[in-house]
């Protein structure tokens, strides 16, 4: 897919990567399988998926809102939170099969934000439609059992990622403006030991999805900050800002052939009519090269059907 340059005077540009424009664009990641990059319109509730050996997108309605989406041990198998629970959904017949009901009221509140860990299990956290201040929660669920409410007292429940050493659980909820450290056991699933290590001081910017990188640093999509912004998760120190054009910037996720490229997400809602006509491409996605290689996303592991 041709590439628009929009931004060339930083030292890794920006460039526009797949020119559709999404209300809420979000869940970005990589199947490093198939080398095919999934994305979502949260509000629209579609899931997408770019080959870029094809030039080709595919676009799913799954009817509903469409909080995020991880790929499974099973060739064409995706596992997606909905508004009402957790579904498999098969990307060839587009076909989706119920795995486990929303343990909340799906009027009040949606799924949204999730990964696997690096054992399989599927984290995905909540938010309050209304967006009520510790109304929602994180989540946790490998298929066998029902899902397990990992944490609560959640606002808007985000990006999350873990260490290469799978010692660490990072973890953001949006309005708190940082980045929590949680004491990670793979074999378990049990997190504890909850404290702040990044702190986003911008006024107005948030930080909303989240990825690591090869290097164990942490790269914060900034809604609200038209960037997206690196740390290293050890003292907390801001390394790297690429601008993005838009305000609204939501998740990103490393892909390509060599998990050198940063994909990057955002939204065209949130902005008034002076922002809209400065982001013009607000709601598409986004890609730049930015130095250091990504790592291979976690699959979620299909145990039965």
């Amino acid at each position: 897919m041709a590439v628009e340059q929009v931004n060339d005077t930083v030292k890794n540009p920006v460039v526009l990567y797949i020119d559709t424009i999404a209300a809420l664009g979000e869940g970005a990641i990589w199947n490093q399988k198939s080398a095919v990059y999934h994305w979502l319109d949260i509000e629209k509730g579609e899931v997408f998926t770019f080959d870029p050996q094809l030039d080709q997108i595919k676009i799913i309605d799954v009817g509903q809102r469409v909080g995020t989406i991880v790929p499974s041990s099973k060739d064409d198998i995706v596992l997606v939170a909905l508004q009402n629970g957790i579904y498999k959904l098969n990307l060839e017949t587009e076909e989706l099969q119920l795995m486990e009901k929303a343990p909340f009221d799906p009027e009040v509140i949606r799924f949204n934000d999730g990964k696997c860990d690096p054992a399989g299990r599927f984290w995905v956290g909540s938010m309050a439609l209304s967006e009520e201040s510790n109304a929602a929660a994180l989540y946790s669920f490998d298929g066998d059992s029902s899902i397990i409410q990992k944490l609560d007292s959640i606002t808007i429940s985000n990006g999350i990622c873990w260490s290469a050493d799978k010692k660490t659980m990072y973890y953001i909820d949006t309005p708190t403006q940082a980045v929590k450290a949680f004491d990670y056991n793979n074999e378990t699933g049990a997190i504890e030991n909850g404290r702040i290590i990044i702190k986003i001081e911008e006024e107005n910017a948030f930080p909303d999805g989240m990825t690591i990188d090869s290097e164990g640093k942490l790269w914060i999509a900034l809604w609200g900050g038209s960037s997206v912004v690196r740390y290293d998760p050890d003292n907390g120190q801001l390394l790297t800002r690429i601008p993005v054009p838009a305000k609204n910037v939501t998740s990103c996720a490393f892909g390509g052939s060599n998990l050198d490229t940063l994909l990057i997400t955002t939204a065209s809602i949130g902005m008034n009519d002076k922002e809209k006509s400065k982001y013009s491409k607000a709601g598409a996605v986004f890609a730049t090269v930015p130095g250091v290689k990504g790592v291979g996303a976690n699959f979620f592991e299909i145990k039965k059907d």
